[in-house]
């Protein structure tokens, strides 16, 4: 394996620029807020066109059209069809750090089932059929936040000197988009960033800002398997390999490397999402596929479960008298690391200017199972802070605990965040992060 992406990114720690002074974050967010305000209702239009139009992964053609126009209007020079449908929109205020907003630009294929007014009825057609998609992880507040924070730095231009580095990344779902982007030159062909900022919303109550220092999600690795087994009538089991059989043996037998390689205090997950073989009742197949996802928070470990899924594939071909498996790496991406200082500051500064909503756990604390490829930009060298932003009415979650229910969460065909106070409370952490280490006296 190549050098660990945490060690790569601890080594670069002691070389991040230092933090910026915030003289007064409660007199920044009234200024930001003076600008949601005003543009609120042509933000929420956007949202609900977003919400609308979901286009998933390398697909997002009029998303990234939308967005590179809304950035020309604010005067970014823009540059689309970076690592695909990615889109770049630089704006220079002087000499200053050069700092990276990202947002997603992809949805899923999922059938919404909000009821909204507004839901997605959109179709793409993705493996040869035609799937309705839906902005079921939130990329659409997103987007809308990432809008609405450049809006109000370019109000603010008296506050930060610098360069803004805005970046609407394509195919976060399949973790490959931030590659993708680095693949073509992002940090060659543009600035590299200083620092980076990017926002998540999630099923936290609206108003919750929350920080983590260091791990903040786990490592994701895709597989593809393909046992290849001999094919027979089904009446005549003894004149095949059964590759069914091995796929079955192996579902079973993986869970192994967790459960007893792994130590039990560290976290692994090893999930297989897709098994597909054969065609008819009576007939043994010659080949059964299956699709994993791997899941790790320490470089360690993430190697154990590779190495662990060979070797019980190999195994599981062996025992049955079958040629090797086929093990196809499809794409992944490290864990993703906040620069604990970075977060701290930017942490002190949202909370001095929004009040007392706004937590930060620290690196003891475990990183969370899901997975994010902003951790590419991180590992590209640019010191970062994830934040995480709650997107549900407080008295709606109260609803759910009442019923003894948990609420939709991302990637549900049911998730429907409050779009104004989620948009709002993501503008705001974005833009006082910039105004941090950007900003001016």
């Amino acid at each position: 394996m190549k050098k660990s992406p945490l060690l790569l990114i601890l080594a670069g720690l002691a070389a991040s620029p230092a933090v910026a002074a915030t003289p007064d974050p409660k007199a920044d967010l009234a200024r930001i807020d003076a600008v949601l305000d005003k543009n609120y209702p042509q933000l929420q239009a956007l949202y609900e066109d977003i919400h609308a139009h979901p286009e998933v992964a390398f697909q997002e053609t009029r998303t990234a059209a939308l967005l590179a126009g809304k950035m020309r209007k604010l005067g970014f020079t823009v540059t689309e069809k970076v690592g695909g449908t990615g889109i770049v929109a630089i704006y220079r205020n002087g000499d200053g750090p050069t700092v990276l907003v990202r947002t997603e630009l992809d949805g899923l294929p999922v059938l919404e089932k909000t009821g909204l007014p507004y839901a997605s009825h959109y179709t793409q057609e993705i493996d040869g059929k035609v799937t309705p998609t839906m902005h079921a992880c939130g990329h659409d507040i997103h987007m809308t936040w990432w809008v609405a924070t450049a809006e109000a730095l370019l109000a603010m231009k008296d506050r930060w000197h610098g360069t803004l580095m805005f970046i609407g990344q394509p195919a976060e779902e399949t973790v490959s988009g931030a590659k993708a982007m680095l693949d073509d030159g992002l940090f060659t062909r543009f600035p590299k960033p200083d620092y980076g900022f990017a926002a998540h919303v999630g099923p936290d109550a609206t108003g919750n800002v929350r920080f983590k220092e260091g791990m903040s999600s786990s490592a994701s690795d895709q597989l593809r398997i393909t046992f290849k087994g001999k094919g027979a009538h089904g009446s005549m089991p003894a004149s095949s390999i059964d590759p069914i059989v091995m796929g079955g043996h192996f579902v079973s037998d993986v869970q192994s490397i967790r459960s007893r390689e792994v130590d039990p205090a560290k976290f692994g997950v090893i999930t297989v999402g897709s098994f597909h073989a054969g065609t008819a009742a009576n007939i043994i197949p010659d080949t059964s596929v299956l699709q994993l996802t791997l899941r790790s928070h320490e470089p360690k470990v993430r190697q154990q479960l590779m190495d662990g899924v060979k070797k019980t594939a190999d195994a599981v071909s062996a025992m049955a008298g079958a040629p090797d498996p086929q093990i196809d790496y499809l794409y992944g991406t490290a864990a993703l690391y906040n620069d604990p200082k970075l977060t701290d500051s930017v942490a002190a500064v949202v909370r001095e200017a929004v009040g007392g909503n706004v937590t930060v756990e620290s690196e003891d604390k475990p990183a969370a199972s899901g997975s994010e490829d902003y951790s590419e930009f991180v590992t590209a060298g640019v010191p970062s802070v994830f934040v995480g932003i709650g997107g549900v009415d407080a008295d709606v979650l109260a609803g759910y605990v009442k019923k003894g229910e948990k609420p939709p969460v991302n990637h549900s065909p049911f998730f429907a965040p409050d779009p104004e106070p989620a948009i709002r409370a993501g503008a705001q952490a974005l833009s006082l992060a910039v105004l941090t280490v950007a900003g001016t006296e």
